[in-house]
Formats: C-alpha cells, structure tokens, sequence
C-alpha cells in the first residue's frame, strides 16, 4: 500500500510538471512516472521576536536520449512577522505610519522598532534544459518567474561548459539577465522626506503622506556573469573555482526603511526615508573543495565578495557528511560569514549632517558578522528513496562602523543581534 501510494504521488508530480511546462501530458502509469526523480522540502525559519518564513519546494529531473536532462522547481513560501525599520532605539515610546499609510504603530521605550506590517507570500518557478552541443561541449539555458504582493522578478540564464583532459577539467561561462519591478503599496516614498506621523487619519495626513510619495513602481535590472574551472585531483577529491560578476542598475532603494534624524543629546526629532545608489557592481571568489574519505565527506568552501558601496564579505562554509549502517549518515555544517558597512550606511544621523546623497540605517548593509551551526541527519526508506532532517541554529551579530553614540543613543542598543532557528525536511523519491 505504501509503495502504491509512493507511486501515486510520483504519478501526480509528474501530470502536474508537464503541465506546468506545456508539454505532452504524462501517464500515471509506473513506467512514465519512473522517469522523473523528485526532491521536496518543507523548510521552517523563524528569528527571534521578528521575521518567520514556511518555505515548501518541490523539484523534479527528467532524463533523455543523448544526456539531454530537464530541471524545475517550484517554490512557495510565506513570511510574516517583523523587521527593524531602521531607526533607532529611544528611552521614550515611539510611534511610527505603515509604508501603505493606512495605520501606525507603536514601539516601546529601548526597544528597537520593528515594523509588524511584514507579510507576503511567494511563488517561484525555475526551469533549466541542459544538452550537449559538440564533442565535450555541453549548453544549458533556463528561466526563472517569481512573484509576490508587490514584487515580480523575471530572469533568463545560459552556460557553456568544454570538457578536458579525459573529461577531469571542466571550464565553463554563463551569464543571467533578471528584470524586477518593485510596486508596493502606497506607493514609493521620496528619499530623504520625513514620515508622515502627526495628524493621523485626517484629511491633513492625507496630504502629508501623498506629498511624500513618488511614483508606484520601480523597476531593477542584473546581468550576472559566471567563469568557472572544476578540476579532478584524484579519485577522491575535486576543486571547483569560480568568479563571478555582477552590474545592477535602477531602483536599489528599500522603501520600507527610514533613518532617525536625533539631535545632539540623541533624541529623535523625526524619521527620514533612506536613499541608495541606483547603480551597484560586485565581484565574488569562490572555491569549493569536496574530499571523499572513507566513510566520510568533507565540504569546504570559502567566498570573498567585494563590491562598489564598499562592501567586503567573506564566507566560510564547511560541511562533514558521516556514514552511518545502512546507509544512514549525519552532517554536521559550520558557516562563519563577516562583512563591512556601505560608505553610506549610518546607523542614525544628526541635523547638522543632512548633506548626503545617500544613507541608510538598514543594518543588512551595515557591519556584522554572523555564523551558522548545525546538523543533517539522513536515512533510506525501504521503497529506495531518502528522508532527511536539518536543524540549524543562526546568529547575526551587527557591529559599530566607527559610529559615536551621543547623548540618549549611549544607553540603548543600536546593533541588535537577531537570533534565528532554521528547520528543514526532505524527501526524495
């Protein structure tokens, strides 16, 4: 019965992706059905007192004639909860519009202000046909479509990879093209106008709040493009070494972020809409090296990224796959990530220092470092497929650019570290 009902799902996955791609529709027979292989998971993240995300995946391989494969994937998840805003702590209660202008909140003395409005859900399609195109020669292309309330993103993608030395040397190059078109509602606030808080819910806020809106919609476009070298040492290990660079242009600005403007006891004298550039370049280096011992697999991988806001990051990752009898296995993952700030980023600003063309308080791009630790554990099933657990613990810590609390400031906490738990369940079949 249990493999019967396995069969099913398969069956129905299978009926339901050929739809999704418009193709032929499939049998829910075995024999149809057995050419696809299914990976699904259900990932839970969810941080302290703030954000909560359930993200459900399913992503299905089919091979052809010729090594001809196909990839999709769909994912849907939800978030809700809350997110710093950017502004300041404060010994007094602070009171605060939503970015749609249709309500207010209220935050507490010393804690930092979170805006509760945080609430979407995604759905995403991905697609990726990959052949190959002359001897030693392999093409891939594919597509991507993401929406959400107010947020869609498009994007297209191709590489090419040219085998080497008996197929142990692999160079490859791609490139992506993604538009996006940001249209929240209430529009998009002008940078460096002060919210609109008094008068609430009278024709006077009305005006107030329309006067500092521009526009609906934003659009953002990126060209990624990606050179990588894999390379066999030996029958246990492989290097992977990559570079990638990136050029994004239009609108980078977070609307939903604003900078406490204090004065020079550091008391809040109003909430300013924050401002980035329109344009942004980075580079990454990444390596990646995968040992296969004997009954274990380490997993290292180190990336430095570099950027024209100046943002530096490095990550660290490491993962250590341990087998088990009967094919069960426990991994054990560490990830250090550290960062510096944008030239622009300020964690508040005073009166006096308002000649800026940019600034944000958004501590994402501010200075922190953040680190990752965590264990998969994994197991067969007695049809053939596999059923994973991972439970991960994560912790970002923001940290001081060079910034001199004044005043008020010096007894509230202006880098909050935010704590998060990360669950996860896969199955394979």
């Amino acid at each position: 019965m249990q493999l019967s009902k396995r069969r099913d799902v398969k069956a129905l996955l299978t009926t339901a992706t050929c739809a999704l791609l418009g193709g032929a529709q499939a049998s829910a027979t075995e024999s149809s059905s057995e050419q696809w292989q299914f990976d699904t998971a259900v990932l839970f993240y969810s941080e302290s007192e703030r954000v909560s995300a359930v993200e459900a995946i399913v992503a299905g391989q089919k091979s052809f004639a010729n090594d001809q494969r196909l990839n999709v994937k769909l994912t849907i998840d939800s978030l809700t909860g809350a997110s710093a805003n950017g502004a300041v702590a404060q010994p007094n209660a602070q009171t605060f519009t939503r970015p749609s202008g249709n309500g207010q909140y209220h935050i507490k003395a010393d804690k930092t202000p979170l805006d509760d409005t945080f609430k979407d859900t995604r759905v995403q399609l991905t697609g990726q046909w990959t052949q190959p195109l002359f001897n030693d020669y392999t093409w891939s292309v594919g597509g991507n479509l993401s929406k959400e309330y107010d947020y869609l993103s498009l994007s297209v993608n191709s590489n090419l990879a040219r085998d080497f030395n008996k197929k142990n040397t692999t160079v490859s190059a791609g490139f992506s093209y993604a538009f996006d078109q940001i249209e929240p509602e209430g529009g998009l606030a002008k940078p460096f106008t002060t919210m609109a808080v008094d008068s609430f819910g009278t024709p006077e806020f009305d005006d107030a709040f329309a006067q500092i809106r521009d526009g609906s919609t934003e659009d953002k476009n990126t060209l990624d493009l990606l050179f990588g070298l894999t390379q066999v040492i030996n029958r246990n290990t492989i290097v992977q070494l990559n570079y990638s660079y990136s050029d994004v242009s239009g609108y980078l600005t977070d609307p939903f972020k604003v900078i406490s403007v204090v004065d020079q006891h550091g008391m809040s004298q109003r909430a300013i809409y924050e401002n980035r550039p329109d344009t942004r370049t980075k580079h990454a280096f990444f390596g990646q090296v995968k040992t296969h011992f004997n009954n274990t697999i380490l997993d290292a991988s180190y990336r430095f990224m570099t950027d024209d806001w100046q943002i530096d990051s490095h990550t660290l990752d490491m993962r250590y796959r341990i087998s088990l009898n009967n094919g069960h296995f426990v991994e054990p993952h560490v990830r250090y990530y550290t960062q510096s700030a944008a030239e622009f980023y300020q964690p508040f600003i005073q009166d006096d220092a308002m000649a800026l063309d940019y600034l944000s308080a958004d501590y994402r791009i501010g200075e922190m470092d953040a680190f990752t630790v965590g264990i998969k554990y994994g197991l067969p099933m007695s049809s053939g497929d596999s059923l994973s657990f991972r439970l991960e613990y994560y912790r970002q810590t923001p940290k001081n650019n060079g910034t001199e609390a004044i005043g008020a400031l010096k007894d509230v906490e202006l880098y909050e570290p935010v704590d998060a738990i990360i669950a996860q369940v896969s199955y394979s079949f």
